[in-house]
């Protein structure tokens, strides 16, 4: 029961003419498909390329029944295609939306708010490190120099009993 040594793929099987003309759009007869194969091509989604393996797993020890392995298999890959299908449906569009906002708010803000005050402070910097070398010549040097010598006076020996 279950012990089977066969490993067993799951393939879904389209007619081929179908498939093709699943994928067409409706408007227009030409392919469009052909330059957009490649939707990830810095490979920032990597972490999410997860198959059924990946997620179920059965051990040497215990094994299912092949038909439960290869059906569960296609019900895992076909409601994972179908969910996303629909999330990216419901929400794509008002995303992008609200992302393009959100993108658009910070490269404003970082073009004409953040770089010119970091230039302003790259431009002051010079005559403030001035001023600061001076009061720390001042004031922090001779405190310093001060507790230096204050503590350098401190002896400390250790008495057997």
């Amino acid at each position: 029961m279950g012990v089977e040594k066969e490993k067993s793929d799951t393939s879904i099987i389209m007619d081929e003419d179908e498939f093709n003309r699943s994928i067409e759009p409706i408007l227009s007869k030409e392919k469009v498909y052909a330059a957009a194969q490649d939707r990830d091509p810095h490979d920032i989604n990597t972490h999410l390329k997860v198959g059924f393996e990946d997620v179920i797993a059965e051990p040497g020890s215990t094994h299912s029944f092949d038909k439960v392995w290869v059906g569960s298999h296609a019900a895992f890959e076909l409601v994972k295609f179908f969910c996303y299908r629909l999330m990216s449906t419901l929400l794509a569009v008002p995303l992008a939306f609200i992302l393009g906002l959100v993108f658009g708010v910070l490269s404003c803000v970082h073009v004409w708010l953040v770089m010119p005050l970091v230039q302003s402070f790259m431009v002051l910097l010079p005559s403030l490190q001035v001023v600061w070398r001076s009061l720390t010549d001042m004031f922090v040097t001779p405190l310093s120099h001060s507790m230096g010598r204050l503590l350098s006076s401190i002896q400390v020996k250790m008495m057997e009993n």
